[in-house]
This record gives structure tokens, C-alpha cells and sequence, in this order.
């Protein structure tokens, strides 16, 4: 089912489209890939904005512990990338949603069915099971 949350449309969208996202689980440790992704998508133009219970300033920007303590004036946040495990990806995908997010990117092997569906639901593009690096060399602009 995770092939639903592929839409090519909306990968484009996101990649193409969007200025800012918000990783949740970057932490200051270069060896976790999402801080490969969140540097990528950096070097890519993107602005990132670090989510970790620490609330380290990493890659330059700083950091905040939670998605409800990034203020206002940082926002709107495009993308939600969420690099933890899958068992807690509907924690966080709620707190997209309650964030004003508008689009939920759940990695490689995150996978939540009905943490996607209330994305949708709630308005939210969803992409689930699928990496933002593979997808990015893949793009048919």
C-alpha cells in the first residue's frame, strides 16, 4: 500500500516546489541519514529546520525539540520529513498536522498506513517509502 503515498506528481511537487522542511530526528550526528537527506536537500536550496529532543542548532540552522516549538516566524513549514522509527511516525505525523504542515515525507521503511490516511484527511500531500536522494537523481522535471 505504501506504493499509494508515491504519486510522482506530488514527489515533483515537493522537491521542486517547496522551501522548507522541517526534520524530525536531525540530530547533530553526520552518521544517521537523515542528516545526509537534510544536508542534500540543504545544498538543494531547501531550508531545513532540525527537530530533535535536543534542540541543537545543526547544519547551520537551529534547532527546536519538537515541531509545536518552532516559532511563527519560521514558518510555514513545507515538508515534514520524519526519520523515526515507524512505530512512532503517527506521533509525528500528527504533529504535522497540528503544526499547519502541508505535507508529510515519511523515508524509506517508515511506514504507516494510518498515519498517511489522517495526512490526507487533514489536507497534507503524503509521500511514504521513498528516499528524497533517490528521488531527487530520478526527477523527470
Amino acid at each position: 500500500m505504501a506504493d499509494a503515498y508515491a504519486d510522482l506528481t506530488v514527489i515533483r511537487r515537493l522537491l521542486n516546489e517547496t522551501k522548507t522542511w522541517a526534520f524530525v530526528g536531525l540530530g547533530d550526528n553526520p552518521g544517521r541519514e537523515v542528516h545526509t537527506q537534510a544536508r542534500l536537500l540543504q545544498q538543494r536550496g531547501k531550508r531545513i529546520i532540525p527537530v530533535h529532543p535536543a534542540g541543537r542548532t545543526v547544519l547551520g540552522e537551529q534547532g527546536y525539540a519538537s515541531l509545536a516549538d518552532i516559532p511563527a516566524s519560521e514558518r510555514p513549514i513545507d515538508v515534514v520529513g520524519v526519520y523515526r522509527r515507524a512505530e512512532h511516525a503517527g506521533a509525528v505525523v500528527d504533529e504535522a498536522i497540528a503544526a499547519g504542515a502541508k505535507a508529510v515525507w515519511l523515508p524509506l521503511d517508515v511506514i504507516d498506513e494510518a498515519a498517511a490516511k489522517r495526512a490526507q484527511e487533514a489536507g497534507l500531500d503524503v509521500v511514504m517509502d521513498r528516499c528524497p536522494a533517490v528521488e531527487w537523481a530520478l526527477r523527470r522535471n
